[in-house]
């Protein structure tokens, strides 16, 4: 592995050569606070206690700070089952009205397999260094390929085209909030100690296809082996020992924490939340882009990151709660 190589997530907003849109222009909504206490429906409890957090594996990044191994401890906390839905979050916006980044910028980014002939010839930006990644107008949560698209057909898939500020307006809405990095990894893992995968070492056990990954030659041939192109629902694979979905590939998924490759050699061990400050944000899981020849971070251990106004086809999220 090419440890600087770029990921298949790493379209930002500061990578577009898109003219940004004036503050102004962005649309702010005041998200109410929940109303009632938090449903724990969809969630489940993850019992607190210390877990060996990252990996020295010659699979990973290094570059990326997946290591070194180290021993941390985690409060109980929940979290959800699954990823956000489009239903969920379509709930939210009824409810609250609210504008997504990718709506209020008028665009985001598109994996250029899915974008229709209509749609690419409208098509001026393209990621230098992903040129995979197409800067798409009318691309939104709502509009997932363009506005030639919609979510109707996939209701009980990951949302996508949001920001790691959309999410959080989503939690504060629905009384939750992102996990962090150390809650992430923890309830990922299952159980299981240095395992590559949420369910082991072997990617495909008995030739099983386990998640929603690439196959063929990224990024211009998927074999869709495992039954999926782009997003899957969110419970179409197997579950992990704590009965979550889909933590490896389908989507990546923003954690709270802001996001470094060395911070954590020192940090604290105990329920650590990153550091203080930074310009992007933890991204964790991997996504149905990643392919071992090019982006192997589908593996648990693996991280990556975006700035938080950044909002791609292949991200979305899960919530997590504080036990009261």
């Amino acid at each position: 592995m090419e440890p600087n190589k770029p990921t298949c997530c790493s379209a930002s907003r500061a990578s577009s050569n898109q003219p940004a849109a004036h503050p102004e222009a962005l649309i702010s909504v005041e998200i109410p606070e929940a109303a009632a206490p938090i449903g724990k429906e969809g969630m489940v409890l993850i019992p607190g206690g210390k877990f060996l957090m990252g990996t020295d594996d010659r699979e990973g990044f290094p570059a990326d700070g997946e290591g070194p191994v180290r021993e941390i401890n985690v409060k109980p906390f929940y979290i959800d089952t699954c990823a956000v839905t489009n239903a969920d979050f379509k709930q939210f916006v009824d409810a609250t009205n609210y504008q997504t980044e990718a709506e209020s910028f008028g665009w985001s980014f598109v994996f250029h397999l899915f974008v229709s002939e209509a749609t690419a010839a409208q098509v001026q930006n393209k990621v230098q260094q992903t040129p995979w990644w197409w800067v798409v107008e009318g691309a939104d949560w709502l509009h997932p390929e363009g506005p030639d698209s919609h979510i109707e057909d996939r209701c009980d898939h990951p949302v996508i085209h949001v920001s790691w500020s959309d999410a959080m307006a989503y939690c504060k809405w629905a009384g939750k909030r992102l996990p962090t990095e150390a809650e992430w990894e923890y309830a990922a893992r299952g159980g299981l100690a240095q395992k590559r995968y949420p369910w082991g070492d072997e990617l495909k056990p008995g030739g099983k296809h386990m998640c929603n990954i690439w196959q063929g030659k990224f990024p211009d041939k998927n074999n869709q082996s495992d039954g999926y192109a782009g997003t899957a629902p969110v419970k179409a694979f197997e579950p992990n020992a704590y009965g979550l979905y889909n933590v490896a590939g389908n989507v990546w998924e923003w954690c709270s924490d802001w996001f470094s490759p060395n911070y954590h050699v020192k940090g604290k061990r105990d329920n650590p939340v990153g550091p203080p400050s930074g310009d992007t944000r933890v991204l964790r899981g991997g996504s149905y882009l990643c392919h071992r020849s090019y982006c192997n971070r589908y593996r648990v251990a693996a991280r990556s990151k975006n700035t938080p106004d950044s909002s791609t086809g292949n991200i979305g999220f899960r919530c997590a709660a504080d036990v009261k």
